[in-house]
């Protein structure tokens, strides 16, 4: 039988929580109901208690209800619910979770489920979703299903039940699909994780083509930010044999607080992995500030407007020089395998002759500085040519054909 840990406060979701429980064991699971309430629930009582959260994460339950620190509070009880989630299934006794809450409740527990690996079923029951930039936060980089109840979760309507007993059919249904495994069996194609974005999607998708019929099975990733940090993330958790990175752009736009941000540990998973990679340009050599935080300077440079809501704007020599110093240190770093293919006619298609940011000759500051800083052991191939063409692709599969057999 599958088991389905459930995440709640009982000490203000307790009917609620319980006839979800009731719900689940009626549809032939075993629920299993961990509380991570800050305060006393009155005749409710837990499969994991409160205080077993709280000690797992680093303190005590009775400290917790004298302590006037909601924040510092509701970290400790998540990252309690997180170890114990996780180990629960590293232990095997986890099949999938569901929680049920309002915002504290929601931001807590799908915490507690971006903690637990992608493929693990993990469902949100929340009153909160459609507030706005909630339901983004909930999800982040976690392959988390959202169910916005519409209706408070308070009291047992038949409104809120009908909500209830389709997040239980959810997660029972999806607790029932073959989980992902990371080991590598016998005859199992590679896995290839590869960046993508609009101004290289004509790249990516014959890359994809190519080293599909060549026998790899290639999982895409947007790299606008979050999809690359989720990105990162699957390969710590060991998915992928190897990286295609055609959009890094996000490490420049660390640099300079830009749109695309994926945070400071963008371009390393890889390399602490042992995986081998291949890196390219995409975007590197543009930035997405936000409009509202434009300086002078920005306002003068160079744009390419992508559509009504995105503006792209060319990346300064100082800036390139930076973000050239940066990607060699991270790939440095590395375990294994590196190439980093750049093409010389633009770097994207945005990239090109007759746009106001096309300017190769002030791409080759990030090039040159690149080649300083980077290992001699670890191979820059120059194609002349603009991403988006077909040469360049192919320039891209040879090498993956080589690294990654």
């Amino acid at each position: 039988m599958k088991t389905i840990l459930i995440i709640s406060t009982l000490d203000t979701k307790g009917v609620e929580t319980f006839y979800l429980r009731d719900k689940i064991k009626e549809l032939g699971k075993i629920p299993v109901i961990i509380d991570i309430s800050m305060r006393l629930a009155e005749g409710m009582i837990a499969d994991i208690s409160p205080s077993k959260v709280a000690e797992a994460g680093g303190n005590s339950f009775e400290e917790i209800l004298t302590s006037r620190e909601r924040a510092k509070n509701t970290a400790i009880m998540t990252k309690g619910a997180a170890i114990l989630a996780l180990n629960m299934w590293k232990e095997g006794k986890l099949d999938g979770i569901i929680g049920i809450g309002g915002s504290t409740g929601s931001l807590m527990a799908t915490d507690v489920m971006r903690a637990l690996p992608f493929g693990v079923p993990k469902v949100m029951i929340s009153s909160t979703a459609a507030l706005p930039g909630m339901s983004t936060r909930y999800i982040d980089t976690g392959d988390i299903a959202l169910i916005h109840s519409v209706v408070e979760i308070s009291g047992l309507s038949d409104v809120l039940k009908n909500v209830i007993d389709r997040g239980a059919y959810a997660i029972c249904g999806m607790a029932e699909v073959v989980g992902l495994k990371t080991k590598k069996g016998k005859g199992k194609k590679k896995a290839i994780a590869l960046t993508m974005l609009g101004p290289c999607e004509k790249c990516a998708s014959t890359v994809r083509e190519m080293l599909e019929k060549n026998g790899y099975q290639v999982i895409g990733f947007s790299a606008a930010g979050i999809g690359d940090r989720a990105m990162e993330a699957m390969i710590e958790q060991g998915f992928f044999d190897g990286v295609i990175d055609l959009a890094p752009g996000a490490v420049i736009e660390h640099i300079v607080g830009g749109m695309r941000d994926a945070g400071p540990n963008r371009l390393e998973a890889a390399g602490k992995a042992g995986i081998p990679q291949i890196v390219s340009t995409c975007g590197v050599n543009h930035i997405t500030p936000p409009k509202s935080k434009y300086t002078d300077d920005l306002k003068m440079r160079r744009k390419y407007d992508l559509d009504k809501f995105r503006t792209w704007l060319r990346a300064s020599p100082e800036e390139l020089k930076l973000a050239a110093n940066v990607f060699a240190e991270k790939l440095n770093k590395s375990e294994a395998p590196v190439k980093a293919i750049i093409p010389l006619k633009g770097w994207s298609s945005v990239d090109t002759p007759g746009s106001v940011t096309h300017d190769p000759e002030e791409d080759r500051i990030f090039i040159k500085e690149l080649r300083k800083g980077l290992k001699p052991e670890y191979e820059i191939i120059e194609v002349d040519a603009n991403m988006e063409e077909p040469q360049f692709a192919q320039a891209i599969v040879n090498a993956s054909l080589e690294l990654f057999k």
